[in-house]
């Protein structure tokens, strides 16, 4: 059987990102619970030199838009890096399921050798489909989704590791 390009990205990143918004329906409740301001948790970081929290989840939906689109050969979508509360990183999160379960296995499937560009701020990068989704997009979204739950983590909601991998 062959693993098709579409199978590994999709719903890859479709149930990590409700993975995402379920840990972060946990890190609300912990907050509302123990009377803590959100944006205590939204604003945290493991450590001085890492992002907070916030910018954690804009990136994770970064990744997962950004790859889909370009394995679609379709725009990325701009999202503004505006969210500053739990029910703003929710409807990020929303946005950008519906924007990847907007393309279809035909978009994606033969993707394998399309070029993909990334822009950085001072060069580009060109990688073969393939390469793009197994050696960047997804390491990255997982980095940066494992990020969202450790600062939540270390900052005392109980989540575990069914949280991080979900159900089903």
């Amino acid at each position: 059987m062959t693993l098709s390009m579409y199978q590994a990205s999709g719903p890859v990143f479709v149930r990590g990102l409700e993975n995402l918004a379920a840990i972060l329906a946990k890190g609300a409740a912990h907050a509302e619970a123990r009377k803590i301001d959100p944006a205590v948790f939204v604003n945290a970081r493991l450590a001085p030199d890492m992002l907070a929290l916030a910018r954690q989840v804009q990136i994770a939906s970064d990744a997962a838009k950004g790859c889909i689109a370009r394995l679609a050969g379709v725009e990325v979508p701009s999202f503004p890096d505006t969210e500053t509360t739990f029910p703003e990183l929710q409807a990020r999160i929303a946005k950008t399921i519906d924007f990847v379960k907007g393309l279809t296995a035909a978009q994606i499937d033969g993707s394998e050798e399309r070029t993909c560009i990334l822009k950085t701020r001072n060069d580009e990068i060109k990688l073969r489909g393939q390469d793009y989704l197994f050696k960047l997009a997804l390491p990255n979204f997982y980095f940066h989704l494992t990020t969202t739950y450790d600062i939540l983590r270390h900052n005392g909601v109980e989540l575990g590791k069914m949280d991080y991998l979900g159900r089903s």
